[in-house]
């Protein structure tokens, strides 16, 4: 693994692969404009909230290490880490680094010249919890295990550390003196955290003294017991702390996959805990079926698609004299009662939940393939990125949720940031003519003579993939291989063929701007509110709105051949036999009178000529349909990039492309896809970061050929990028004026919009399901936790007592 290892993975589908989100740097407090969304944490004075307390906080998974600079590091390794590990700068709700007073008087560049100086002046009061003093011997060890130079430890990045040309004792021990053997602008991102020397100081200890434990910690909790078996974490205060101490007694943070934290929230498991939409629509439910009595069965939920027929049905089966047929029925319809019951039961207790919503400090965006295939050419990734309604996918996804639904105008920042700067215009936006005018300049025209299919896809690909056999990729249910659709195949435009008849009522969902054509039960954004009802049973009877899926698709195509093959030959037939009559009919030839068939030498019968297949409105070029493959999740909690993903396909469609959309299990969507380069398009998600010239690097750094021919392409998965890219980020982490650095940041984003291998799209949301009176907590946004004001909110004194105070 590279040493140049971002410090966060991509964000994919549901699923946050990201260290503790890092805040902007800089000076000048307007810069970046205002945060998109504010938190939403039912910020509270400390003396209103109670002393002692238990909170249950939901992650994904118990972490497999400790120690945030190794690669398996996650999200759950970072909110630890942020509780007991000294964090020199931590994040404003802009995003942005400050000084934390609780390890850090002050911090700052004394020179610049001949070397750049930076001075720490620690809290005279910092210590570790065995009692020793944060010191200089602290950063000395850190520095050495990230520097690169000894390869015996195990880390994942060393960026910004490799810099370092020395680390010294100021004028008293509270002083540490770090001197760079060359300028390094993001400086305030070394050091936090800030791990003992006890777990640094030797490779044993730094590779595996801290995966599992850590015995010596310098934060307002320590770290408490790691439980497996229950998976949870327990934090308990730190009576060592020198700060305000930490109000809650103890932190537990509890492991429970997303899709069941709903149920773990109504069973008491937890207190608060990061939901889908499908969890936030649960809740909100819940809330407005207050009413209500527990298990009283409601408009939602298990049983509600269920018709007086069905229902007729199932008790005439149950209480029938088929005896096998009636038990195997009133067992069905017990599980069903019960799941009636539980699912009214679990309502019941997520009312008292409510839910928080802000950003994530994330984006997601549509990411294009551009080492192969049509998207190779820099005309054809403009023309798609144009073709986009940057604002309108961000509604898909925002706007149901009372969110801000401004497109992110940068790939480096997020608007309150300091390094934030709209520079989409470096693309231009959303405009079919132009995006039309460039695929035209690059050869692609509609009504093309095809020598392919119009599945085929376009370019070198196709050769390299035409040989793999699809039969062999496992599906249905589970796999994650459940559909294929070809946007853009099946509207009767493309080729030559008549398209069938649409039924009243049936919409080709080619307008982006309408959500009529969405199944009853289903929100605009593609996730299911009542999953009865959208369930294909429930639409029985209804054309549905998207293309057919593959295997459907192909079974129809048999038949229509099947069909067309037979009237071909029952019409060759008839032929033949009107042939013989007519013949019969037709009288004897005169002499020297010339018959029909005596004008030219008798000929064999040619075969039925072929209709030109040509590509119609789709696009086409050198024999070959612009056809592009959308490769999407197809776990739970994806349904909203989905429903994005189905929106541009519908855009492209327009312009003439073809997309196939293709979903893929979550656990292969970026391993087997995305970092394997086997995609055209895909949508994934990056973390922000306050250090975009140290962390963004790697993601739009020019790939380089390998001695074995393949290329390194670090964590720029589309392959796009340039010398001068490359140089702007290079310049600017070595600028040490702070505006110019900025202004090299947004030089460089500039020409990454320009690249067009990339298109941000949205922040993404945050929802957060939490106690009412649960307090500075919640949806954090931008900002950090601080986890010793958590806790929970005092009751309101009694009228009678205020009067007598």
């Amino acid at each position: 693994m590279t040493q140049r290892r971002r410090r966060s993975l991509a964000l994919l589908t549901s699923g946050v692969l990201a260290l503790p989100l890092l805040a902007g740097c800089g000076a000048g407090e307007d810069d970046g404009g205002p945060a998109a969304a504010g938190q939403d944490i039912a910020t509270t004075a400390r003396d209103r909230v109670v002393d002692g307390g238990v909170l249950r906080w939901a992650v994904d998974n118990l972490p497999d290490t400790l120690n945030t600079f190794q690669a398996d590091a996650d999200a759950a390794t970072g909110r630890i880490a942020g509780a007991v590990l000294p964090q020199l700068f931590v994040m404003d709700a802009k995003g942005r680094p400050v000084v934390n007073p609780d390890y850090l008087e002050k911090a700052e560049v004394t020179e610049r010249e001949p070397k750049q100086v930076v001075l720490y002046k620690l809290n005279q009061q910092a210590v570790w919890s065995d009692g020793r003093e944060i010191g200089a011997a602290d950063f000395v060890a850190q520095w050495r295990a990230l520097n690169g130079k000894d390869s015996a430890y195990w880390t994942a990045r060393n960026a910004g550390y490799e810099r370092i040309e020395k680390i010294e004792r100021g004028k008293t021990d509270l002083e540490v003196k770090v001197t760079f053997a060359k300028p390094y602008a993001d400086w305030r991102s070394l050091f936090s955290p800030l791990y003992p020397k006890q777990v640094t100081g030797t490779p044993e200890a730094f590779n595996e003294g801290a995966r599992g434990a850590l015995k010596v910690t310098a934060g307002p909790f320590n770290l408490g017991a790691v439980d497996k078996k229950t998976g949870t974490v327990a934090l308990t205060r730190n009576a060592r702390w020198w700060g305000r101490p930490a109000k809650l007694d103890t932190l537990v943070l509890t492991a429970v996959p997303r899709a069941e934290r709903p149920a773990a929230l109504a069973a008491g498991r937890l207190d608060m805990a990061e939901i889908d939409r499908a969890g936030a629509d649960r809740i909100a439910l819940a809330l407005r079926d207050g009413g209500r009595a527990s298990g009283a069965k409601g408009a939602h939920g298990p049983g509600t698609s269920v018709t007086a027929a069905q229902a007729t049905l199932s008790w005439a089966l149950a209480y029938g004299q088929d005896e096998s047929k009636a038990a195997a029925e009133q067992e069905t319809r017990r599980k069903d009662a019960e799941a009636v019951r539980k699912y009214a039961d679990e309502q019941a207790a997520l009312r008292t939940f409510t839910v928080r919503k802000s950003l994530e400090p994330a984006y997601t965006q549509l990411a294009m393939n551009g080492s192969t295939g049509p998207l190779a050419d820099e005309r054809v990734r403009r023309a798609v990125a144009r073709a986009l309604d940057r604002k309108a996918l961000a509604e898909i996804v925002l706007k149901p949720l009372g969110l801000p639904a401004k497109p992110v105008g940068s790939h480096l920042a997020l608007a309150g940031q300091r390094a934030y700067a709209d520079n989409s215009d470096a693309l231009g936006g959303q405009d079919t003519q132009a995006a039309q005018a460039l695929l035209a300049d690059a050869g692609w025209r509609q009504g093309g003579k095809l020598t392919a299919p119009l599945g085929t896809k376009a370019g070198p690909e196709s050769d390299r993939t035409a040989g793999q056999d699809d039969s062999k990729t496992p599906s249905g249910p589970g796999t994650g291989n459940d559909g294929l659709y070809i946007v853009g195949q099946d509207d009767g435009k493309a080729g030559d063929a008549k398209a069938p008849a649409r039924a009243p009522g049936d919409h080709d969902g080619s307008d982006g701007d309408h959500d009529e054509d969405l199944p009853e039960g289903r929100l605009p954004d593609g996730e299911i509110v009542d999953a009865d009802a959208a369930a294909p049973e429930a639409r029985e009877g209804r054309l549905s709105p998207v293309p057919a899926p593959a295997p459907f698709a192909a079974a129809q195509e048999k038949t229509l051949l099947g069909q067309a093959e037979a009237q071909a030959r029952a019409q060759e037939e008839a032929g033949t036999e009107d042939q013989a009559q007519d013949d019969g009919k037709r009288g004897p030839t005169l002499d020297g009178e010339e018959g029909e068939d005596d004008k030219e030498p008798a000929k064999a019968s040619p075969a039925p000529a072929k209709q030109a297949h040509t590509s119609g409105s789709v696009l086409a070029k050198d024999g070959k349909p612009l056809t592009l493959r959308f490769v999407l999740p197809s776990g739970p909690g994806s349904e909203a990039l989905r429903a994005v993903g189905e929106r541009i396909s519908q855009m492209l469609r327009k312009l003439g492309v073809n997309t196939e959309l293709t979903k893929v299990a979550d656990d292969s969507f970026f391993k087997d896809h995305i970092a394997s380069g086997q995609y055209d398009l895909a949508l994934y998600s990056w973390p922000a970061t306050a250090y975009p010239a140290t962390d963004a690097r790697p993601i739009f750094a020019k790939p380089e050929p390998a001695a074995d021919g393949s290329l390194l392409v670090e964590q720029n998965y589309t392959r796009v990028g340039t010398d001068h890219i490359d140089q702007l980020f290079d310049q600017a982490v070595g600028e040490l004026d702070e505006d110019q650095s900025r202004e090299l940041m947004r030089k460089a984003d500039a020409r990454i919009w320009a690249a067009a291998g990339s298109v941000p799209l949205y922040q993404r949301p945050e929802l957060v399901a939490v106690k009412p009176n649960l307090v500075n907590a919640g949806a954090f946004g931008l900002g950090a936790p601080r986890f010793q004001d958590i806790g929970w909110k005092k009751a309101a004194p009694a009228k009678g007592d205020e009067k007598k105070k």
